[in-house]
């Protein structure tokens, strides 16, 4: 029995294999895969200086606020296989990945206009948009760089293809500011590519550089592509009832930039056209969206329920991919951080 679930928690017991999930911290979560991380962090501080001299000061800042390091947690979880020996391949293509994340992240308080990441400021906070752009530009490269030393080009094309997809729904998220007629299918298209692709790419990779068969490399892709969408939808409720000191970076800034994300869509279907077209047109009044207010209407209108739902749904199929994989070293691993997940979205106080 693994380290995870020899825990003295309160569980919640998945359906289908007999196993019980535990709600825990990401530090305890992280425990086992300690070394990796450990090893990444070197891996990543050592990148500094191969970077040209006007950009170290901008990275080394990037890497002091990196976050919970949930993609390369789930590139070593994916790739677990019971050794005590830490793959040097894992902690690269985590280092890969975590590079397009922290791009993708510089890129984002850009178009968010957010001044707080990590509880510090962003980078288009502190140096500039402009500046925050070509960083981002050089963190992508940087990533694609480090894939391409792979002895098989298959990491090379799977990051590609994936930050080109991550673009791709950034881009599409964009088109669709302002649009009060955004359709439900069209949000999950968009997290599809612009979150959850990555989480997909960590899972993919980190089981087929453990050298897993073909079917659970699937798998591990799938759980991680749906934890990913799950992912999204906290973190898009999380704009709304989350704590700005908790979350650690600038709450609101989907209401205040035009994005309408799961909870403002689901509002906007329960209300009349009218209601909709005022709602909207308060986002435009020159002052800060009045959140609280939204809160309250999105609670008497049953949205906060809907959301949970559909963060569920995505939880539930992640642990079902899993179910035939059970007795897989990474399967308790993987089944744990979706627990985790789920757990940041049951502390939220709800309206």
């Amino acid at each position: 029995m693994s380290y995870l679930l020899r825990m003295p928690l309160t569980t919640a017991t998945l359906e289908g294999p007999k196993r019980r999930i535990h709600y825990v911290g990401l530090e305890t979560i992280s425990e086992p895969v300690k070394p990796h991380l450990n090893l990444l962090e070197q891996f990543m501080q050592g990148q500094v200086d191969d970077f040209e001299r006007e950009t170290r000061e901008l990275v080394a800042y990037c890497l002091k606020n990196s976050g919970k390091r949930i993609r390369p947690i789930l590139v070593f979880y994916s790739g677990w296989t019971d050794s005590q020996t830490v793959s040097a391949d894992l902690v690269k293509a985590a280092a890969v990945i975590e590079f397009v994340h922290l791009a993708t992240l510089v890129h984002d308080d850009i178009l968010d206009e957010a001044s707080l990441r990590h509880n510090e400021s962003t980078v288009s906070e502190k140096f500039g948009p402009g500046i925050a752009v070509l960083l981002g530009d050089a963190l992508f490269s940087q990533a694609l760089k480090l894939a391409s030393e792979f002895p098989t080009v298959d990491v090379c094309q799977a990051v590609s293809k994936s930050t080109r997809r991550v673009c791709a729904g950034e881009i599409g998220q964009s088109f669709e500011r302002g649009n009060t007629a955004i359709a439900v299918e069209d949000y999950y298209h968009i997290i599809n590519y612009k979150t959850a692709e990555l989480f997909y790419v960590s899972c993919h990779l980190g089981a087929k550089l453990a050298g897993y068969d073909k079917d659970y490399i699937e798998v591990a892709g799938k759980f991680g592509r749906s934890l990913g969408i799950a992912y999204q939808i906290f973190d898009d409720i999380a704009d709304f009832i989350g704590q700005e000191a908790r979350i650690g970076k600038t709450l609101g800034t989907d209401v205040a930039s035009g994005k309408f994300t799961l909870p403002l869509i689901l509002l906007l279907r329960k209300l009349s056209r009218l209601e909709g077209k005022e709602l909207v047109r308060s986002f435009h009044n020159g002052k800060p969206a009045d959140i609280k207010g939204l809160n309250r209407l999105m609670s008497a209108k049953g949205i906060f329920s809907q959301v949970r739902q559909c963060f569920m749904e995505e939880i539930e199929a992640a642990e079902k991919a899993l179910v035939s994989y059970t007795e897989y070293p990474p399967a308790n691993y993987l089944l744990g951080i979706s627990s985790y997940v789920k757990g940041q979205m049951e502390k939220f106080v709800w309206p």
